[in-house]
Parts: C-alpha cells; structure tokens; sequence
C-alpha cells in the first residue's frame, strides 16, 4: 500500500512538473486575502491544507480546533473564470473550562464559489474579480446547520519589483446560532508579498472581521515555496490581536496543477 502511494504521488509530482501554463501560479491560500487571478480553462488547480491547528481561550473556556485535509479544488471554466468547491473532510473541536469538557467531529460544511475576473489575469500592474459563493451544510457535529453564502471581491497591485500588495472585502450572510437567525458579517484585509528569492516568498497579513458580533483582528504571516512553477509549499501562523479574535492559529500546506 505505502509502495502504490508513493508511486502514485511520483507520477502526479512528474505529471505537474511537466504542464505548461501561461499564468504564472497564483493560489488562494496561504493568506486570508483571495487572489484575483482565475485557473486557465481546462486545468485543475488543487490548494489543500494538510493540517490547521487554532487556540482561543474566551469567559474562561479553552477552544482547540484540528482541521485535516481541508482542500479547495479548482476547475477553469473560461479565460476569465473558475468553478471552486472546499471541501473539509475533518474537523476536531475540543473544549474545556469552568468545570465543562466538549468535543465535536465531523465533515465540515461545503463552500461551492464561482471567481469571476475583470482584469489583470494575464498582465498589468493590477487586477481584480468577484467571488459569489454559498456554503451548504453536512449537518454534522462542527456543521452550521444552515445556509450561508456572500461575495468576495480581491484586489492585487503590483507596488515595485518583487513587491505586491493585496486587499480584499467580503461579506458574508452567516448563521447566527445564538440568535436563532441570519446576520451579516463584513471582512476587510491587506497583505504584503515580498519574493525573497525566485521560488521564496514571505507574506504580512492584517485581517479584520466586523458584523454580529465583536470586532475581530487578526494578524498573519508565512513563507511559501515554489518547487516548480506548478508546485508551491506554504507554511504560516496567526495571532489574535484583540480578544475577540482567536488566540493563535498554525498551518502547512499545499498547491499544484496539472
């Protein structure tokens, strides 16, 4: 078995290292800001985390959450478009404080989006698109039972050579358990990308979270690497910034297309 995976995974890796693309590799993770530019018609792009790990302690209870495998698979549609769908195979929530032990398990809810381009997909010093999307729920122990949805809209310009800045604004129709009842949530973030070398680039991230409840923000870094041009690595962290935001937040993970 462990002989197959391996073969398996050499061939994909020969498979990817091979494809030519016109676009240089522009995921969406690891930052929180979306990239604006949409996967060529005809490819498949894969961005999966293979492990996210966040720590919040708020009223005196400890929340640690495991997310496996979450991956966002990328079809393009058009030269301008692609179809995504997210899918969270595993999540582990574990609670404790104030005399109370929780855990829940299960399949996350499924994001199904649509990015749609209006410039800058093939050059210029910036572009941008619009990202309708809808989550429906698994109805699972960590699922919100409900339907939610919104739209994203990213902004990315290239400031000087090496050098880009992001910025996006989202809102969000959310799920309000405590209300019983939809509200509305609004974030905003920027990010700075620095290539460090020609396959290593560093990301700082601000993230902001405003709506139903308390504002939230939100900090961000990490280091991605370019094995080959259909081929990144990534790895980074996130620190809460208030207390309303999670404490600390770590990820590893993954992006390639064929």
């Amino acid at each position: 078995m462990i002989r197959q995976t391996l073969l398996a995974f050499a061939a994909t890796a020969a498979v990817v290292s091979a494809s030519e693309f016109k676009r240089e590799l522009s995921p969406d993770r690891p930052d929180t800001t979306e990239s604006p530019v949409s996967v060529e018609p005809g490819a498949i792009q894969i961005e999966s985390s293979f492990w996210s790990f966040t720590r919040d302690k708020d009223a005196g209870i400890t929340t640690e959450t495991w997310t496996l495998g979450e991956t966002n698979v990328k079809f393009g549609i058009t030269e301008c478009s692609d179809l995504q769908l997210v899918l969270r195979p595993w999540i582990t929530e574990r609670s404790k404080g104030l005399g109370m032990t929780d855990r829940l398990d299960g399949f996350g809810d499924v994001e199904v989006r649509w990015k749609q381009n209006f410039w800058g997909n093939d050059g210029g010093k910036t572009a941008f698109a619009l990202m309708p999307f809808i989550s429906i729920p698994t109805q699972t122990e960590v699922s919100t039972g409900e339907w939610e949805g919104g739209l994203i809209a990213p902004l990315s310009i290239e400031l000087c050579d090496g050098v880009g800045l992001g910025l996006m604004a989202e809102i969000d129709r959310v799920w309000d358990s405590d209300k019983g009842r939809h509200e509305w949530d609004f974030v905003h973030t920027a990010v700075l990308g620095f290539d460090l070398t020609d396959s290593l680039g560093l990301y700082l991230e601000y993230i902001g979270n405003t709506g139903h409840g308390r504002y939230e923000a939100t900090a961000s870094a990490g280091l991605t690497w370019g094995q080959t041009e259909n081929l990144q690595w990534d790895v980074g962290f996130t620190l809460g910034l208030n207390d309303a935001a999670e404490d600390f937040g770590l990820f590893q993970g993954v992006t390639f297309r064929f």
